[in-house]
């Protein structure tokens, strides 16, 4: 160990707070340390520089999605849930856990991986864990009371990005939707069927991640356009977030192309007010 270097018990003593303390830091994302023969290493210039900066214990007003982006690199599922649970304590909502933290978090790991910094096995575990955030999230939107109409979400057959779903499903089910989470890679058959099954789906959004997909995209809208006219079809996702204005809904077959989660609400309260 170099003389740059700490144990966490001298990191902990530096900074004036019980070992447990500095090792919820260091699981929260607070304070970077690297694990090295089964011992964290803290450098000694990220602990002056923790020092200096003055953060107590409860890390309100953080920054949650850097804290969250690094359990996730680390692959460190427990210490991410404890970024997750520490930031729901702090009174962020779990609309915000996903618009706020974990969205530019998983934004943040995959440009890192496009640029070569990370490891494709490093992005595909932090998705996983991320999915399983998801998993512990979702109970937290389920609201009480009357649904307000169905919708279907997926992704189109050969996209396999799922997550921006599973998160729009959820935050949509918050809002009072009843909400049929297709997933990724979901060929078109699929959503025809989901599409046609239900006599109160109100719309059917499709989240694309790669510009590859778009013609599946095309392919699906086309589908359902001709099974179920009534349905409002929407496009989302990364691939058109650049492109909202230019490429238009009209390119991809679809009613709209939106770009959060508000946008898709707004046309989901207009298409209903419009079947009264």
């Amino acid at each position: 160990m170099s003389d740059r270097e700490l144990t966490l018990h001298e990191a902990a003593e530096l900074l004036g707070v019980h070992y447990m303390t500095a090792y919820r830091y260091v699981r929260l994302g607070m304070l970077p340390a690297e694990k090295s023969g089964g011992s964290w290493r803290v450098a000694r210039a990220d602990v002056e520089g923790f020092r200096a900066s003055g953060v107590s214990p409860s890390p309100s007003g953080a920054r949650w999605a850097e804290r969250l982006e690094d359990r996730l690199v680390e692959g460190d599922g427990t210490g991410a849930w404890g970024v997750v649970e520490s930031a729901l304590q702090s009174g962020m909502s779990p609309d915000d856990v996903y618009l706020r933290a974990m969205t530019p978090a998983l934004r943040s790991i995959g440009d890192r991986w496009e640029t070569g910094e990370l490891d494709v096995g490093i992005e595909h575990r932090a998705s996983g864990i991320a999915l399983r955030l998801i998993g512990r999230l979702g109970p937290r939107f389920l609201r009480r009371g009357r649904r307000r109409g169905s919708v279907v979400i997926g992704a189109p057959a050969g996209e396999r990005h799922a997550i921006a779903g599973a998160m729009l499903a959820d935050l949509l089910r918050g809002r009072g939707w009843e909400v049929s989470d297709l997933g990724g890679d979901v060929p078109v058959t699929s959503f025809v069927h989901a599409a046609s099954a239900m006599a109160d789906v109100v719309a059917v959004g499709l989240s694309i991640t790669g510009e590859a997909h778009l013609p599946s995209a095309q392919a699906t809208f086309a589908a359902i356009r001709s099974a179920a006219p009534h349905v409002l079809l929407v496009a989302g996702g990364a691939a058109l977030d650049a492109q909202v204005g230019s490429l238009t809904a009209s390119h991809l077959g679809a009613d709209a192309v939106v770009a959060d989660v508000d946008a898709f609400t707004a046309l989901l309260d207009r298409a209903q007010g419009a079947l009264a």
